[in-house]
């Protein structure tokens, strides 16, 4: 008997519809969100501050590319996990729980963070159709962002055909490096050697710091909570604990991918430019054309134009998430994509180094990281926030190191830089 006291069939949730799809089904429809924050962890940053990282020191920063990837997994999660345990996104749950000017601030600097996403994303994206037809960087930056304002209006229509174009797209650039890989064969010596950490003097912390900015990206971390605090709604604790334990999958293979897409990046350059002296995006893909193939110039430059454009898109939504969860205000998404383009280009209209430009927007990205960071691991760690689902101890401790890490590698590279150490 149903609560109002007539005969029916039990509500069914979500979740239990779901299950009665068959285990393929099933898994396949919680699988998505942590594919979308995935593709902001291999945009065109990544392949600037990668390119360059190998070129410049061989195999030495892989080491860099793999401890940021670990932390990008746990913070990944922690901001998955708040989404579901409290039905809340992370900018949401600032504006609840923390003063006021706070939350503002907040809000400030992860604008300023969105401008330097979409500096990276669009000028990626202009150097691609540059590469690949000839396109002037200016008229293909209008070209990405068009692209990337298409894809974002796919999520009008439901989550769903947008996070399958998304992971289409993250497939396009895979499948770019998977090929370059068997291809090239980078030394194995080499690579096995760059899991142990060494830096080599400014130039190769300047780098470093860039290759955390361009992996752990902020505004995925608000961006992450908001993919799923209403996704699948769950009815009580235990359906929660059901969806968290299945954000473990879906983000240990969604940044499983990334890492590995990174690390691939990294070893590749070091593979082909390491004594050519060139550490540009562009140098990479005539090397790789000239001295490999013209198959692999084309598929780098495929995989960049993918990048390019689906991070772009994420970036816009993230930006919406982040507008709304703060301050409780939204704007037309023209407008937004109108503001958070004009840097980038502005850096294309001047002539600015495209390659430099990249590098350097992700040492930005890189401060922001920790006024994404500490919020989140605050947060996830307050019983009264997040209930049962509150951090372990040692899940914090952990959280809080990496934080620690990020803060102090930021502060040691503002000193050499302004003590021209």
């Amino acid at each position: 008997m149903a609560a109002d006291g007539s005969i029916g069939v039990p509500n069914v949730t979500h979740l239990q519809q779901l299950r009665s799809r068959g285990r393929p089904r099933y898994f396949l429809a919680l699988f998505g969100a942590a594919f979308v924050a995935a593709v902001a962890y291999v945009d065109p940053g990544n392949f600037a501050t990668n390119v360059a990282g190998g070129a410049e020191f061989g195999y030495m920063l892989i080491w860099t590319v793999l401890a940021a990837n670990l932390m990008a997994m746990l913070i990944q999660f922690l901001s998955a996990k708040a989404g579901i345990a409290t039905g809340r996104n992370l900018a949401q749950l600032c504006r609840e729980h923390f003063p006021r000017p706070v939350t503002w601030g907040l809000w400030v600097q992860a604008e300023i963070i969105a401008m330097a996403t979409d500096l990276a994303e669009i000028v990626g994206a202009a150097i691609a159709l540059n590469l690949l037809f000839g396109t002037p960087l200016f008229v293909g930056g209008l070209i990405g962002s068009a692209m990337a304002f298409a894809l974002l209006a796919l999520h009008s229509r439901g989550y769903r055909r947008f996070e399958t174009a998304i992971i289409g797209l993250l497939g396009v650039i895979l499948a770019g490096f998977l090929y370059e890989a068997f291809k090239i064969g980078p030394d194995a010596s080499g690579v096995l050697g760059g899991f142990v950490p060494e830096l080599d003097g400014t130039d190769s912390l300047l780098l470093a710091v860039g290759i955390i900015g361009a992996t752990v990206m902020p505004h995925v971390i608000y961006l992450h909570s908001a993919l799923t605090q209403d996704r699948i709604p769950p009815r009580d604790d235990e359906e929660r604990r059901t969806l968290i334990n299945f954000q473990k999958i879906d983000v240990g293979l969604a940044m499983g991918i990334a890492g590995f897409i990174n690390l691939s990046m990294l070893a590749i350059a070091a593979a082909v430019l390491g004594s050519t002296g060139i550490d540009t995006i562009e140098g990479a893909y005539d090397g790789l054309k000239e001295l490999v193939s013209p198959a692999a110039g084309l598929a780098f430059g495929l995989a960049l134009l993918a990048s390019g454009i689906a991070a772009s898109s994420v970036g816009t939504f993230a930006g919406q998430v982040v507008m709304q969860g703060f301050i409780q205000r939204t704007i037309p998404l023209f407008l937004r994509r109108g503001i958070t383009m004009a840097p980038a280009l502005v850096v294309l209209a001047i002539g600015v180094d495209p390659t430099r430009s990249l590098v350097i927007s992700q040492v930005i990205l890189s401060f922001g990281i920790p006024f994404a960071l500490v919020p989140l691991v605050m947060l996830t760690a307050r019983r009264d926030v997040m209930g049962q689902f509150a951090n372990h101890p040692v899940t914090t401790a952990v959280a809080s190191f990496f934080a620690t890490v990020i803060i102090a590698l930021n502060l040691f590279l503002l000193y050499l830089t302004f003590t021209g150490g």
